[in-house]
């Protein structure tokens, strides 16, 4: 092995780098290269110039030449770096390959040091936690329920489909069942049961649709899910048994049909639709009034905002804004709905006036790549380098364990939890939102076992359902997959409904109410089997994740810190495996110990 960005002894301290320190690299190139000297190339991001470091030979070890410099790094950003050798043969690259390295006679890619601010931490009390994803509207309902106007309607029952139209651009997402926050705070106790540490509430402002994506006021909860004061209720109710509430912020666009845009005079006027000398006309961009406006992904009722716009800004995050205003009425941190859309500047003033206003807000962004060295609209993004995000939805991570339990792919995966292990910093990798799915995906189920989707439109789409034998198969793989959700790094989400046995394709399939009095409850005594073992697992707050073995559908891992360890064999293969004397079944998996014995779930 030539080099290991994920092995201290080649890459020392591990992973991203606090600003100011000096990362110490090592080098192994086999002695038969007749190497005469070797150098470290490395390079700020954005930048041309690059910085060549010579290393000094330390040792031979086992046929290879250790070569070893230090490299200082003054100023937070990615760097990129590769290694030049000088042999007997000519020089020769050492660039990465994997999750090792390999030699070539051309230079190529590089690879990436994350530089973070020293100073920067991440809110202890999300680690080893479990994240609960809750749909509002779908989740439960308390009391006979609001009757909605506009044009709404309100289901008659609770287990109907939610209303869907064959063309997605005609649904209009108008339908409600009712749920309301009320509701929530009544099922906390059964949350608690599950082992949830962390509630994450899709919007709950004043909006037309049932997803309210499309805010009609920031400043208002929405009466159909109750008032303020439900919402105090819920956070100190919640908070009392040890549960934090993170709610979604949708802030690069807002409704059409909101007391800010007001394209149907719903709300006392003037709306930017309505009046150039609206007070949120500076808020939009028009390209002809009022007919023609940017908006979110072309759609019309989305009006998308000029995020940095001084009015904008000091609405969201000034110091009566809506970021601490819920802050103060007992939110724990926000989500950021479509990070990768709000600009560095509006990303900088949110997490100042999060801070400010509770330094142990979490400020969680949906991000669906790897967010280290994320480029949108022609920028690279610095969510993780310490004034911006404290973490993102860990998407990579949630689909490349989903293909492992279809296809046994354990490359995939472990080339993924290894790699973002590398390029995060540490407070952020033990508080990434680990998912399965969310509202914007398939169920768990249905993604693992269901036939594709592709090329099928929402008739089709709203027909299916699991056969007996789909969902036995299903669940097995669901039990697969959420152990490895549960042990891998960072915090397991849970969207609401999977432990009770929920499929569907997607939006609005995937949003359907949850099944009280008629969950699985086989699957729900084994979520609840998992939310203890987080509890009772130390290392799986702050663990560093060690690769034991991977080949043929078998992935075996260990989480190990100073508290402990846990050691998960998992086979997603559809043969039995073996490991270490033990059988492992197909799509199976073992749980060890510190001792090494067996542990039930």
């Amino acid at each position: 092995m030539l080099f290991d960005e994920n092995q201290e002894f080649f890459h020392a301290p591990a992973g991203a780098h606090a600003q100011g320190g000096t990362l110490r690299l090592r080098l192994t190139p086999p002695r038969t290269l007749g190497v005469a000297a070797a150098f470290v190339c490395f390079r700020p991001d954005g930048q041309p110039q690059q910085q060549t470091l010579e290393m000094c030979w330390r040792a031979l070890s086992g046929g290879c030449d250790v070569y070893e410099c230090a490299v200082p790094f003054a100023d937070v950003g990615l760097y990129w770096y590769y290694f030049r050798l000088e042999t007997a043969d000519g020089t020769r690259y050492v660039l990465p390959d994997g999750r090792g390295a390999r030699l070539s006679a051309q230079p190529g890619a590089a690879f990436q040091q994350t530089v973070f601010s020293s100073d920067f931490t991440t809110p202890a009390w999300l680690r080893g936690g479990v994240i609960y994803q809750i749909f509002p509207d779908r989740f439960c309902r308390a009391g006979a329920g609001k009757q909605p106007d506009r044009g709404r309607r309100l289901h008659a029952r609770w287990d109907e489909q939610p209303d869907f139209s064959a063309v997605p651009e005609e649904t209009r997402n108008d339908d409600f069942f009712g749920g309301n926050l009320r509701g929530i705070e009544e099922k906390l106790p059964y949350l608690h049961s599950l082992g949830v540490t962390c509630l994450y509430l899709n919007p709950i402002f004043e909006a037309f649709s049932n997803h309210r994506y499309d805010t009609g006021d920031y400043s208002r909860i929405d009466p159909l899910l109750g008032e303020e004061a439900d919402f105090v209720s819920l956070c100190r109710a919640a908070h009392a048994l040890g549960i934090r509430v993170l709610l979604d912020g949708v802030f690069s666009h807002t409704g059409s049909d909101s007391v800010y845009f007001n394209r149907y005079g719903t709300y006392p006027g003037p709306g930017a639709y309505q009046s150039q000398q609206s007070p949120y006309f500076s808020w939009y961009e028009f390209q002809h009034f009022p007919d023609r406006y940017t908006c979110w992904w072309g759609v019309p009722s989305l009006p998308c905002v000029r995020e940095t716009n001084e009015d904008f800004l000091r609405y969201i995050t000034g110091p009566d804004g809506i970021v601490r205003k819920y802050l103060r009425l007992g939110a724990d941190g926000w989500r950021l709905d479509v990070a990768d859309e709000l600009p560095d500047g509006f990303l900088d003033a949110l997490r100042a006036a999060a801070k400010e206003e509770n330094p142990d807000a979490v400020i969680l962004g949906e991000v669906w790549e790897d967010a280290s060295n994320k480029i949108s609209y022609g920028a690279r993004r610095r969510y993780l380098l310490g004034r911006q995000l404290d973490s993102v939805m860990n998407y990579p991570v949630g689909n490349a364990i989903l293909r492992f339990c279809r296809e046994g792919d354990g490359r995939t995966l472990a080339d993924t939890v290894l790699s973002l292990q590398a390029h995060y910093p540490d407070c952020v990798t033990h508080i990434l939102m680990n998912l399965l799915d969310t509202h914007d995906t398939p169920r768990a189920l249905t993604a693992l076992v269901g036939e594709d989707a592709a090329g099928r439109g929402r008739d089709w789409q709203s027909a299916q359902r699991l056969s007996p034998e789909q969902y036995a198969a299903g669940v097995r793989l669901l039990r697969l997959a959420s152990l490895l959700q549960y042990t891998l790094p960072g915090v397991p989400s849970l969207y609401y409904g999977d432990e009770a046995g929920l499929q569907g394709y997607g939006d609005p399939f995937n949003r359907g109410t949850y099944p009280w009095g008629r969950e699985d409850a086989t699957l729900l005594e084994w979520y609840r089997a998992l939310g203890r073992l987080r509890a009772a697992s130390p290392c799986l707050r702050d663990g560093r994740f060690l690769l034991l073995e991977e080949a043929d559908g078998l992935l075996v891992y260990r989480r190990e810190s100073a508290a402990g360890c846990l050691t998960v064999a998992a086979n997603g293969s559809g043969e039995p495996r073996g490991w270490q004397g033990r059988t492992l079944p197909a799509k199976g998996f073992l749980l060890l110990g510190p001792d090494g014995a067996p542990l039930p779930l």
